[in-house]
């Protein structure tokens, strides 16, 4: 495999010849020393993205899990499969790990397909749901936190956010450690993987500002989703809050509260902040 191709997982076929490429990739130590290519395809989780690019989504989402499932199976290996909370259509206040989803848009239909496939396909699989994901810090993040924190840096006395979104904020190497141990084990199936406690949207932004120092200097005002319709126009569900039940069940409580997480990680935005 070249350095300037693609894993395959969201091409429409596979072949004997791409699977074996593959499995010498796999085998060849990227997991741990770094990836032998440069470009993979990954998930789309822009929502307004792929409410526009349908197909796209579903080739990437769906298809990709699909075919990576295939793979897996054929090479008799674990796969772990990154799912989003945002499959559920916020009917109910709280989820665990068993009830049914009813994914609303075309995000997330794909990514509750690729839960589904891979479950069908491949026996051994981990799918590990998270939610709001905060993590990269000022460079890479391109989540909730970073855009509130771009509008601090360029000037913002004032923050809108939304406070009829309900969710459970992840912190990324909170989520990426619990993966390390979960998959660890033989424990296979899928698990919500969130930190604990909940919150909306509006909560994270104060307490990030508070976090940041800012607090007095930048006002956080409550509004509805109504306030940003235009822009975020993909259907998302009122409350898409998950509990680790079966995290806990099994033993596993790695996963820290919200709040703590998030501690941890305005330190990371904390030297970014412009001076003034």
């Amino acid at each position: 495999m070249s350095a300037d191709t693609y894993l395959p997982f969201a091409r429409p076929t596979l072949d004997e010849a791409t699977i074996a490429e593959v499995g010498d990739v796999l085998r060849s130590g990227w997991i741990t020393s770094g990836p032998k290519v440069k470009a993979f395809e990954s998930a789309l989780t822009d929502l307004e993205y792929c409410e526009r690019n349908a197909e796209n989504s579903w080739l990437t989402n769906a298809l990709g899990a699909e075919n990576s499932a295939t793979i897996a199976r054929r090479l008799n290996i674990p796969l772990v499969q990154i799912s989003t909370a945002g499959i559920v259509d916020g009917a109910q206040d709280v989820y665990n790990d068993f009830e049914q989803p009813n994914p609303l848009g075309i995000y997330a239909k794909s990514k509750y397909y690729g839960e589904v496939v891979v479950q069908r396909l491949c026996a051994k699989h981990f799918v590990f749901r998270a939610g709001w994901m905060m993590g990269g810090g000022p460079e890479k993040d391109k989540k909730f936190v970073n855009k509130i924190f771009k509008q601090i840096a360029a000037g913002a006395k004032e923050l809108k956010v939304v406070g009829d979104k309900l969710g459970t904020p992840t912190y990324t190497k909170a989520f990426a450690r619990g993966i390390r141990i979960v998959a660890g084990t033989d424990l296979y199936g899928v698990y919500n993987q969130v930190c604990e406690g909940d919150c909306s949207r509006y909560d994270v932004a104060v307490e990030f500002v508070r976090l940041l120092g800012l607090e007095g200097r930048v006002k956080v005002t409550e509004v509805d989703s109504d306030y940003f319709k235009q822009e975020y126009f993909a259907p998302r569900p009122a409350s898409e809050k998950l509990v680790n039940t079966k995290l806990h069940a099994r033993g596993f409580r790695h996963m820290p509260h919200w709040r703590d997480a998030l501690a941890e990680y305005a330190e990371e935005f904390k030297a970014a902040l412009p001076r003034r």
